[in-house]
């Protein structure tokens, strides 16, 4: 009885803390006005003639506290850049993300090894070890491959939704906007239908008008993205402010580009559809096939020799 109630107990525990991790994850997304308020603050406050990053500390908070202490395990700190990055990379901008996630991960592991080691408690040591392993290799793979999963998702609808933006932003800044005004003003127009590449452009204008440099703007942005395309477009337009060249034509030029790697990739997409479905071909329909063609003729075949050869 104390058994069943103890093991209730952690189970709607474990379920609560992995509801308000992924709650927590996909909460509010980044100000990028505050960001860079406080990046000026952090630099002003900075020591000017220090040569590296200072070390993390503990306090400053619950989110603080978590991040310190994931830093002390060997390679912990580059596991939170590179957690960052992809949660960005995803689209999740809270700034407390990579902790929630952390817990996410820590609590998803520590689950799957308890569930383990309960339905297996009456096997022998070697059937515990061999469940534990496996456990804790779906425990720390499976959260990075929904991460890696919610970042291709993330990058189609981005890449997607490119070509479009492009061409509207050339079209509104052949109307005589600036290039700020014209990206604030594509993104309150493709808001709804291309939300994702419409928060990145939001972004960059916010984070221009709290006094960042464009081009440090648009190079936060393909850190955030990840896509070369976007890349290429920031290349495009920095050296257009750099020169003085017209950015509307070059826009147009490159948004028929944008729309040519995509029908590629479209056609690219469909040669590799008759590769893909030969093995469940082969695995489900052929086997399918074979015994409905097959077995009522072996049935008539020895149902014919049960009675002898040439019984009638």
């Amino acid at each position: 009885m104390i058994t069943s109630l103890f093991v209730f107990v952690a189970f709607f525990v474990i379920v609560a803390a992995l509801i308000w991790s992924a709650l927590q994850l996909f909460a509010d997304q980044e100000n990028p006005l505050e960001d860079r308020l406080d990046e000026l603050q952090a630099a002003a406050a900075a020591n000017p003639n220090a040569a590296r990053t200072p070390r993390r500390r503990i306090g400053g908070g619950f989110s603080n506290s978590i991040l310190y202490i994931i830093s002390l395990i060997p390679g912990g700190e580059e596991w939170i850049r590179d957690t960052e990055r992809e949660l960005a990379q995803a689209g999740i901008r809270n700034k407390s993300a990579v902790v929630y996630y952390a817990i996410f991960q820590a609590t998803f592991f520590g689950a799957l090894l308890a569930g383990m080691l309960y339905l297996q408690r009456d096997n022998p040591l070697t059937n515990k070890l061999g469940g534990l392993v496996a456990a804790g290799l779906l425990g720390y793979l499976l959260p990075q491959q929904v991460l890696h999963r919610l970042v291709a998702a993330h990058r189609q609808k981005l890449q997607e939704a490119l070509p479009d933006t492009v061409d509207l932003l050339g079209i509104v800044l052949g109307t005589g906007l600036a290039l700020d005004q014209a990206m604030l003003r594509v993104s309150e127009e493709l808001q709804f239908i291309y939300p994702a590449l419409a928060q990145e452009f939001y972004t960059v204008v916010m984070q221009v008008k709290a006094g960042q440099e464009r081009s440090k703007a648009f190079q936060q942005l393909v850190r955030r993205t990840g896509i070369e395309d976007i890349k290429s477009l920031a290349a495009m337009i920095i050296q257009s402010e750099r020169f003085g060249t017209s950015l509307s034509q070059a826009l147009k030029v490159y948004a028929d580009a944008l729309r040519t790697r995509r029908r590629l990739r479209a056609e690219a997409m469909v040669a590799k559809a008759g590769i893909k479905m030969l093995f469940p071909i082969v695995l489900f329909i052929l086997p399918a096939l074979f015994v409905i063609t097959l077995v009522p003729g072996m049935i008539s075949v020895l149902r014919d020799l049960k009675g002898g050869i040439g019984a009638r």
